[in-house]
């Protein structure tokens, strides 16, 4: 009885929380009635109502809860009466006095933080299980000098509100990343409040959450710091769009509309829509020797004159001699460390060259209003020190292989060289590949503006967030590295999970290439909350071969079910999968179902669920959205779902760069089942582990 009157109080706050929280919207709306400008308003008045409804959208997004609960919790200081209800935003009632803290304020720390070891000055945590603004439950944790009172001690297996934790694991996945504010555990809370300089590390295997305290973290920089991070912006940087789409609810159900969400090709205006680069080629295209052969590409088309340039000027000839132009261009480069901001000087040599070999005296301005435009003048401009474009840079390096060899003599070798070759496509054409971005960047950053006029330089940010920052070439992270303003950042990742051409052997390989201001700070997230535990054993088998010297995380969820794995034939493989994701989707009711194939498979194993009438969508075409989605491998890591069907492991470790890392991958993300359908043999750490259905 006494429960059931303590859960019927706690809920009697929270709809308290609530109503304060609408009565804030209604505030926020109505200083849109204090700035509304008449038809005869003046100028400065309607820049001021702008304002003013920049300021009403922000704080209206900032107390937009979502369908997330609002409280998810409270903490008793020892020795008082005093307690903190801590929830999503900061409410206060019309007093102004506070009925939810922001879980990022200090305050709110030892809701995280505090141990039984140490307390941090408090005598109870209450975790609230909640659907919505209904409380459905609360766990209590009673610290040592707390005596008695109502409620249940302790945590599960060590873990702060460890039943509400389990609970909010085991419910069905939406397609789309969840926030953890209100079961962020210790370990996690650590790297959420790290300091803003310099760069976090982040190493964590599969489930332990390194993804949501990424965003996390840029949540409470962002309130820690909202001058000057606000004005600077924070960037978060995602390997594909399919991974973008699936974290893009994160940081706004925190309150954090404002950031910008990206992959790499987003950071470059050239359109990317080119097939996946050949992974040998790509290797090469992502390795630093590439910034000395676009250097020296840049360099070859500086050139003094092949002959003498003659023009006509009135009644006399003008000369500009070969030895001349070698002069001129010399001292263009010495003067100037963007290609295309060096034209001016080199047109001003060029006029003031011309003047001085007439017989006449004539002022250089005299001489370029007369032949600027004139064909054998432009002529002779274009090749001494042609404006360029990056992608007309490139596309001309790559169409040729005389130019390849002039670049990267020395620093590729023959083979390397070939790869770079290819076809010049159309001006303006969309070929370009994943692999191309960082180099369109570095050809934009030693080019500056071009004859377009836009900006040569990149935005800046004040923070960055690098998911899967293994797999960045460190062509990538040079690119990156330019985008941050201060050296602040946040990389993530797993070293187990490198898959792409480049995979990193180590994080201070990947550290190599980041800014280097402050020393780095490298945490590693050990508790996977995601995974069962049958599940995890059953993937970690591959990394001694795959990962050597990397270990798997441990799972909190020791219980759940084995992993299946079923052998069929070739010809019958698709329509097995068919069947089995049939029986999936009754088994996770309303959880999600993923069938992760390798790209040769994608097709075919689609066409049998069209047969077998199992509605379903391409990851790339829908996302996540359906309950059943045919995912690539190369585009599932960093994604959750209730169930997983693996196609052909033995595909996978043919076909992708980085095979067995990539199998690892697909068997890792599941939260409740895991099937795998072979015809190939398995590879062998999985051929005696796995139950036999």
């Amino acid at each position: 009885m006494a429960r059931s009157s303590e859960l019927e109080a706690e809920q009697a706050w929270v709809d308290h929380a609530y109503d304060c929280l609408e009565e804030a919207r209604r505030r926020a709306l109505r200083l849109r009635r204090l700035s509304e400008v008449g038809p005869g308003g003046t100028h400065q008045a309607r820049l001021e109502s702008e304002v003013v409804e920049d300021t009403i959208r922000a704080r209206m997004a900032q107390l937009e809860v979502g369908e997330g609960a609002l409280v998810f919790g409270r903490i008793d200081p020892e020795g008082g009466t005093e307690r903190f209800y801590i929830g999503r935003v900061a409410v206060a009632d019309d007093a102004q006095e506070p009925v939810v803290v922001d879980w990022r304020a200090p305050v709110a720390e030892p809701f995280y933080r505090a141990t039984g070891r140490h307390p941090m000055g408090l005598s109870l945590r209450r975790h609230f299980a909640s659907r919505g603004r209904r409380l459905l439950d609360y766990e209590d944790e009673l610290f040592a000098s707390a005596g008695d009172g109502e409620g249940h001690a302790g945590g599960v297996e060590g873990l702060a509100g460890g039943r509400v934790l389990r609970e909010a694991l085991d419910r069905p996945r939406t397609g789309h990343l969840g926030d953890i504010v209100g079961t962020i555990q210790a370990e996690q809370d650590e790297i959420i409040r790290s300091d803003l300089g310099g760069v976090v590390v982040v190493q964590g295997g599969p489930g332990t959450g390194k993804t949501v305290v990424a965003l996390h973290r840029a949540a409470y920089l962002l309130y820690t710091h909202r001058f000057p991070l606000e004005g600077q912006g924070v960037l978060v940087v995602g390997p594909n769009r399919l991974y973008l789409g699936y974290i893009e609810r994160v940081l706004p159900s925190l309150g954090e509309a404002g950031v910008q969400l990206a992959v790499l090709a987003d950071l470059v205006p050239e359109t990317v829509a080119g097939p996946r680069e050949d992974p040998a080629t790509a290797r090469i295209k992502g390795d630093q020797r590439m910034v000395d052969v676009l250097a020296k590409a840049v360099a070859d088309r500086e050139r003094p004159l092949r002959r003498d340039l003659v023009v006509g000027f009135g009644l006399q000839w003008l000369r500009f001699d070969v030895a001349s132009s070698r002069r001129l261009i010399e001292r263009a480069r010495r003067r100037s460390d963007r290609h295309n901001a060096a034209r001016r000087s080199v047109e001003a040599g060029l006029w003031q060259g011309l003047a001085r070999s007439a017989r006449v005296e004539v002022e250089p301005e005299a001489v370029r209003e007369q032949l600027r435009r004139h064909d054998d003048v432009r002529a002779a401009l274009e090749w001494m020190w042609p404006v360029l474009e990056p992608a007309e840079l490139l596309r001309d390096l790559f169409g040729s292989r005389a130019l390849i060899r002039l670049a990267a003599s020395g620093r590729l070798d023959d083979d390397e060289q070939r790869s770079l070759y290819r076809e010049r496509g159309p001006t303006g054409g969309s070929g370009w590949t994943d692999a191309d971005v960082a180099l369109l960047d570095e050809a934009r950053w030693l080019l500056g503006p071009g004859r377009s006029g836009a900006d040569g330089d990149v935005r800046t940010y004040g923070h960055l967030v690098v998911d899967e920052a293994q797999d960045l070439s460190p062509m990538e992270l040079r690119m990156l590295a330019r985008r941050s303003l201060g050296g602040s950042m946040t990389v993530v990742g797993d070293i187990a999970q490198a898959t792409g051409a480049w995979a990193a052997p180590s994080w201070s390989a990947v550290m190599a290439q980041l800014p280097s201001r402050h020393e780095p700070r490298v945490h590693e997230l050990t508790v996977a909350y995601r995974t069962p535990a049958p599940l995890l054993r059953l993937a970690a088998r591959l990394l001694p071969a795959a990962a050597p010297g990397v270990a798997a995380p441990t799972s909190v969820r020791e219980d759940g079910e084995d992993p299946v794995v079923v052998a069929t034939d070739v010809a019958d493989l698709a329509d097995e999968v068919a069947r089995r994701a049939t029986a999936e989707r009754v088994a996770v009711g309303e959880g999600n179902v993923a069938v992760v194939a390798p790209a040769s498979l994608v097709d075919g194993v689609a066409a049998a669920l069209v047969a077998a009438g199992v509605d379903h969508e391409r990851a790339e075409v829908g996302g996540l959205d359906a309950q059943v989605t045919v995912v690539p491998v190369h585009l599932v890591k960093g994604l959750e779902l209730d169930s997983v069907i693996v196609v052909e492991p033995a595909a996978i470790v043919a076909e992708e760069p980085q095979g067995l890392r990539a199998l690892y991958v697909a068997l890792t993300r599941a939260t409740r089942r895991l099937t795998v359908v072979h015809a190939r043999e398995l590879p062998p750490a999985l051929v005696a582990e796995a139950a036999t259905s």
